[in-house]
């Protein structure tokens, strides 16, 4: 048997130690600062284990990962090249769901001088995304297509009948990850046309996108979609776009909250036992009055009754109630409060919208639109849809890995047949599967 050290056992976790422990040939150690976490994932099973692990204990790290035949890494991703250092010195393969940083870029040659493979990007946006996209892109290739337009958007949002407030939002994974991102440049093509886009700026870019079955979405742009030019082979496309879903009213009132200040990560000690209304108003230099929502209003330049700003009224932004936050910063206040009134409830399930839009024209006949869309749900009362689309493309890979049957080495993503086909066909018999449509231009 072939063992399988786990990183992690947050809230995407459990369909990947599930799936994992159902194969006969690994024996799965999770291991978690929360012990009682990594015992609620592993249930007792036989060929699963559990040990108490703090990331930063580094001597307890070298000994799990020298006892591992394959780590898989679900802690943050600052602990990733940490995590595959100590890989590289115990001849031990790694995956992540996390994006490529450039000190992991630089580990390349060293995996694989030693026949090792770090794959990274087997999630779902990164992951899915990459395959599902290159998936077209080789077909369309092969059969002497060029790509002229690719638009890629993706998110996670409440099912119909879970979205239930005013922002159309539920986390179901970090909400200070969510809010962070909302910092983020953005860079893409579209006709020909470079855009950039500053993070202060990132809300104010958005529009309408309908998607077969649920109506119309909003679309804003996700970083630099330019690298994915020539590492999707798109040379000759003149648009290509990668953006995030959300439900209508997201960017506009998350536009405001940028402009509040409610983005910065700075800690602010004089926020500590604030009210939210006192936080409010010491952002915009107004007093705490009941004015509040009018002075704002008047602020941010928009009218005290449009919908964004009752929005934030919703979010209590305004009010008399303690700000939660330890160490204090408007953006964890923001985080806590969006996490707080943002919840699911219980049985409430969620779902994963990712649709990819080419446009692929062939010297021989028309041109071609091709839709190709993923909607997926949660399972009543069992693994949330971001969990499932997240973890299992790494489990699955996992398998394969231990199986033999993929064989690169080295710093990876998704990208090659090797890869995504055998990944996308097990996704497919564990019901996570794209429709794909075709027409004529």
């Amino acid at each position: 048997m072939k063992k399988v050290l786990v990183l992690g056992a947050g809230l995407v976790a459990r369909p990947l130690v599930r799936y994992l422990l159902d194969q006969p040939e690994i024996q799965l150690v999770v291991a978690s600062r929360t012990l009682s976490k990594a015992e609620a994932l592993v249930q007792g099973h036989p060929d699963g284990n559990v040990e108490p692990l703090n990331i930063d204990d580094t001597e307890k790290l070298n000994d799990l990962i020298s006892q591992s035949d394959l780590v898989i890494s679900l802690v943050p991703y600052t602990y990733h090249v940490k995590v595959a250092e100590i890989c590289l010195e115990h001849n031990a393969h790694l995956i992540t769901t996390s994006y490529v940083s450039p000190a992991m870029s630089l580990l390349d040659n060293k995996a694989k001088a030693k026949n090792l493979l770090f794959l990274n990007e087997i999630g779902l946006d990164p992951g899915i995304d990459h395959m599902s996209a290159m998936k077209i892109i080789h077909h369309a290739q092969n059969g002497g297509g060029t790509v002229v337009s690719f638009e890629s958007c993706c998110g996670g949002l409440p099912a119909p009948e879970a979205n239930d407030n005013p922002f159309g939002y539920k986390f179901s994974w970090s909400p200070r990850g969510v809010v962070m991102a909302g910092r983020n440049p953005a860079h893409y093509l579209k006709d020909g046309k470079e855009v950039k886009i500053q993070g202060k700026d990132l809300f104010k870019h958005h529009w309408p996108k309908h998607v077969d079955g649920l109506g119309k979405l909003e679309v804003y742009p996700n970083r630099d979609s330019m690298i994915y030019r020539e590492l999707y082979g798109l040379e000759n496309s003149q648009t290509v776009f990668r953006g995030t879903f959300r439900n209508p009213g997201w960017c506009e009132t998350l536009y405001l909250i940028s402009r509040l200040g409610y983005l910065n990560d700075e800690q602010r000690p004089e926020f500590e036992d604030k009210t939210f209304a006192e936080v409010t108003a010491s952002l915009i230099g107004a007093p705490v009055d009941r004015d509040l929502k009018k002075n704002v209003a008047r602020y941010l330049q928009v009218e005290s009754n449009s919908e964004a700003l009752n929005r934030l009224e919703w979010l209590g932004l305004f009010s008399d109630q303690k700000a939660p936050a330890q160490p204090p910063s408007a953006l964890d206040i923001m985080a806590n409060r969006m996490l707080e009134k943002m919840a699911y409830k219980e049985g409430e399930r969620d779902m994963i919208v990712l649709q990819h839009d080419f446009i692929i024209h062939y010297p021989e006949h028309s041109p071609k639109a091709v839709c190709s869309l993923l909607i997926d749900f949660a399972i009543p009362k069992g693994d949330s849809a971001m969990a499932r689309t997240v973890s299992l493309p790494a489990a699955i890979a996992a398998k394969l890995v231990v199986q033999q049957q993929i064989n690169l080495t080295g710093v990876q993503i998704p990208i090659e047949p090797e890869i995504y086909e055998p990944v996308l066909l097990e996704l497919e018999n564990l019901n996570i599967k794209f429709k794909e449509t075709q027409t004529d231009l």
